[in-house]
């Protein structure tokens, strides 16, 4: 298979109620004037020598915040980008929504419940149009699926 281009990744939110365990099955795909999306997954490592090797440290990965960041115009009808703007001014549970990420192949998904920060919804210049912006960062490693084809 060859290269596959970033907008074929496609990314979709889902409100979050306290105390839901899974999320429903009406996503809304983040895409809607979205022009980049960074990856800011964060690791943390521990580093440790043993005497059974030569002394020097092996690094072990012993956590891993898968994390995205969505940027680019802000459309307030949009209902993906006005579910993560309606969160600007709220704390707690109420910055959690339901995150899915599907590859740029269409062969796996990830979902699992994610905590929104960073919110821009609407800024700029005066002659610019407004921007969107947020990190959308999971709360713990999300489950990784097959997805199956329709057909």
């Amino acid at each position: 298979m060859g290269k596959l281009k970033n907008a074929m990744r496609t990314h979709y939110v889902q409100e979050f109620t306290p105390g839901q365990e899974e999320p429903g099955t009406e996503w809304l795909e983040l895409a809607t004037g979205i022009s980049t999306i960074g990856d800011d997954t964060q690791e943390e490592t521990d580093e440790t020598a043993y005497y059974s090797g030569d002394g020097t440290p092996e690094t072990e990965i012993i956590s891993v915040a898968g994390a995205y960041t969505p940027e680019g115009h802000y459309f307030s009808d949009d209902p993906a980008q006005a579910l993560i703007a309606g969160k600007k001014y709220k704390v707690g549970e109420g910055r959690k929504v339901w995150h899915k990420v599907v590859s740029s192949d269409g062969t796996k998904q990830w979902v699992g419940r994610a905590t929104i920060s960073s919110i821009v919804a609407g800024a700029g210049d005066a002659s610019a149009y407004e921007t969107f912006s947020c990190n959308i960062r999971f709360d713990q490693i999300p489950k990784e699926t097959d997805v199956v084809p329709a057909g």
